[in-house]
């Protein structure tokens, strides 16, 4: 469909983690611009789909995109660690048979220019709800230089926070991604495939929407509804994210929770919250990764509850 502006990525793997799921609602917690939600419609014909999304321009879109399935597809508004709770409280525990989050910016968003996400924007925003209070603006501008340091080191996992943090202390105030981008630029890593300020950028945005913040929420969330019988599949972008999924579903899939030290267990043995489908998480193919770039930093674990 060349009239569709973004590329899902891992789509056979997502529609392949889904797959066989007869009834009951499955829960696209980053909608975008559709294209895992319709993917799983066409898949699983007698499914309901509820996406959410807390960006105005990707729910018009994927108003008219989903409108083919009728009642079968549903969209709500708002942060999805939020949401979330609200579908399942709605719809009972027993019915959500699946939950797939697509944790990172989409392609729309980091293309449209306007929106800040760019090397090149002319604007310096990077809010994926254009009505947040927090913007790149206020966090490059506004911030400390130690608070700075923090989030380039905790979220950009960048070895010369300090020195690029000075650097952005030096130069503002900063009234567009563009300019950052080139202050920073000469401090990013070199000869990789990565443009020179992604780590930089890229910690920004985390700390503008608190992405982490969020997918933790969401975990949180989905293990309190403790789901007898759902596919839960996360896919990060990040070491951050990942690590986070990964230690997360190795909790659930622990049946004793006694303290290491214990001598013996005592807890019942019987915590398990079900199985972790995918031991190593999944990744792109090769013709995806000809294909759509920004796939070559996905990865997509799996998890089933109550198996």
């Amino acid at each position: 469909m060349s009239e569709i502006p973004h590329i899902p990525v891992l789509y056979r793997e997502v529609v392949d983690a889904f797959a066989g799921i007869e009834e009951g609602v499955i829960v696209d917690c980053t909608m975008g611009y559709g294209g895992h939600s319709s993917m799983l419609l066409e898949a699983n014909e007698k499914i309901t789909l509820i996406g959410i999304d807390q960006d105005q321009t990707a729910i018009d879109f994927s108003s008219k995109r989903l409108a083919p399935f009728g009642d079968r597809a549903k969209i709500k508004k708002g942060r999805f660690s939020d949401v979330i709770k609200t579908i399942i409280a709605e719809e009972g525990s027993e019915n959500i048979r699946g939950i797939l989050a697509d944790i990172g910016v989409s392609s729309l968003q980091l293309d449209q220019k306007e929106r800040g996400f760019s090397y090149e924007s002319e604007t310096l925003d990077m809010r994926m709800d254009s009505g947040a209070a927090l913007s790149a603006a206020e966090v490059v501008n506004g911030y400390s230089q130690k608070e700075l340091e923090r989030i380039l080191r905790d979220y950009g996992e960048i070895r010369n926070a300090a020195q690029i943090a000075s650097a952005i202390i030096k130069h503002r105030p900063f009234y567009s991604a563009k300019e950052l981008s080139d202050v920073v630029k000469p401090y990013g890593p070199r000869g990789k495939k990565i443009h020179p300020a992604t780590l930089v950028m890229q910690a920004i945005r985390i700390e503008v929407n608190d992405e982490l913040g969020e997918l933790s929420r969401l975990l949180d969330a989905i293990e309190e509804a403790d789901l007898p019988h759902a596919r839960i599949g996360i896919i990060s972008f990040h070491s951050l994210e990942d690590r986070m999924v990964k230690q997360r579903f190795s909790k659930w899939s622990k049946s004793c929770i006694c303290p290491p030290e214990a001598m013996r267990c005592t807890c019942g043995n019987n915590h398990a919250k079900g199985r972790i489908v995918t031991r190593k998480p999944l990744t792109a193919q090769a013709d995806e990764l000809k294909e759509n770039a920004r796939s070559r930093s996905a990865k997509l674990r799996i998890f089933e509850t109550g198996a």
